[in-house]
């Protein structure tokens, strides 16, 4: 048998960085008074749409709003995915914002009620308090099988198992350092570098923290707070492999029994107050998307006490709604529309559209003229913004094909021949319809030729 031989050579990985279409947004770009700013954290224009955002952000922030509904309305390229990423970037790390859009729903391997009522557990937090026991204190000395730590009123000298010995070299803690060691789990975590140690100049490097040595006993309760998600509680609780679950996105059918147990026991720990709730933000695109039955399982979540803030979207009229013959604004129903907070958008104007562009070229590092990014600009207000910002990379692509380091005139003409915007491609159709396979578009004269090809 041929013996597997492993290459001892080596290769540099140039780090890849994706570009998604929202990549540039930072936040919602408002003041301290809640006033839009025309540009700032990558959104330009949208300034009443912004502020009303902003408004709902503020509230959810100060827990004053709850079980609450907000629609983000208009036509299609105004930026409504777009605030509602500005919203979750807003939000931050504490507060949990789970997205979804309405198609998705449907293509699941589990029941739409089932993809909703996991959506909407992603968005509600749990942060759970509890209690351990810590050992917090200057290393004076590391020995053999000994560890001696200090405060500024004690000093004692700890045995050491196998395994400590093992996290402390690890984690490569030294004479100086100040440590935290987790009694309960014997987790080792390095919180600085003693100030007293800060003239030791061949010990320093460019990441070194300094902290002051602890005060008081070297052994203390500390109160640590967890935060979760209730599906990730149901998850962890569901499957035999817990947590890795969560990663391997085996998740499935999550039985009500289940979720009855866990509401249950978030009820008591609150009681108690081990634990609050954090109510987020559950964003759904494409809204319109959902059926009679979707909207109705929505209604009745929006009243539970523990529902988080809903903010929806969608660029239809009034059209019907799915699963009825019935027709509505933006294709919901008028009792659930009665909820929502309806934030609408407008189309933009060349201006913003230039400094859109001006901000997607920076964030993909693209190089313009100022004659092609007003060509840019042009195609972008005749067609679409989207197929305008789907040219640059393209066109930068174009670029590099003939060695060129700017992106000029001729590069973005080069690729708006290659790619069709929509009104091109409609009329490309409208002309050559009677070439395409079952073409639902009539020509005058060829019905009965179409109606022989059916069996």
């Amino acid at each position: 048998m041929a013996e597997l031989k492993l290459s001892s050579e080596t290769r540099d990985l140039t780090r890849v960085e994706r570009i998604g279409a929202h990549s540039h947004i930072r936040g919602l770009g408002l003041d301290s008074a809640l006033e839009p700013r025309a540009v700032s954290e990558g959104m330009v224009g949208q300034t009443s749409a912004r502020k009303a955002a902003g408004v709902i952000l503020q509230m959810i922030k100060d827990g004053k709003i709850a079980g609450r509904a907000v629609l983000i309305a208009g036509q299609p390229g105004t930026g409504k995915t777009a605030i509602a990423m500005g919203m979750a970037k807003s939000l931050g790390l504490e507060t949990p914002f789970a997205m979804i859009s309405g198609s998705e729903i449907f293509s699941l391997e589990m029941s739409k009620t089932e993809a909703l009522m996991q959506a909407l557990r992603k968005a509600i937090g749990v942060r759970i308090k509890e209690e351990t026991e810590i050992i917090e204190g200057e290393v004076v000395e590391v020995q053999t099988g000994k560890l001696t730590l200090k405060t500024t009123e004690m000093e004692t000298v700890y045995d050491l198992g196998a395994k400590m010995i093992e996290a402390l070299g690890k984690e490569k803690v030294q004479s100086g350092d100040v440590i935290a060691i987790d009694k309960a789990s014997g987790k080792i975590t390095k919180l600085g570098r003693s100030f007293a140690r800060s003239r030791d100049y061949d010990a320093m490097g460019p990441q070194v923290k300094f902290v002051q040595c602890p005060d008081g006993e070297l052994q203390k309760r500390k109160e640590v707070v967890h935060c979760v998600t209730l599906h990730e509680i149901d998850v962890i609780n569901s499957r035999t492999q817990g947590f890795l679950a969560l990663f391997t996105g085996d998740t499935g059918e999550i039985r009500a029994e289940v979720r009855e147990q866990i509401d249950t026991k978030v009820a008591e720990w609150r009681e108690e107050g081990k634990a609050e709730i954090v109510p987020g933000v559950l964003f759904i695109d494409e809204v319109h998307m959902l059926d009679i039955e979707c909207f109705s399982f929505l209604n009745r979540a929006l009243e539970n006490e523990m529902s988080p803030i809903l903010v929806v979207a969608t660029n239809r009229g009034i059209t019907t709604i799915r699963g009825t013959n019935y027709k509505s604004p933006h294709g919901i129903p008028i009792d659930l529309l009665d909820r929502l907070l309806i934030i609408t958008t407008q189309p933009y104007s060349k201006d913003e559209i230039r400094k859109i562009l001006d901000i997607r070229c920076q964030e993909e590092e693209v190089d313009m003229s100022e004659e092609a990014k007003a060509l840019l600009t042009h195609i972008g207000g005749e067609t679409s913004l989207r197929y305008a910002i789907h040219l640059i990379t393209a066109a930068a692509l174009a670029c590099l094909k003939r060695k060129g380091k700017l992106v000029e005139s001729e590069d973005i003409t080069r690729v708006y021949n290659l790619f069709l915007d929509v009104k091109r491609s409609a009329q490309y159709l409208m002309e050559y319809q009677n070439e395409y396979m079952f073409s639902e578009a009539p020509v005058a004269g060829e019905e009965d030729d179409a109606s022989a090809m059916v069996p």
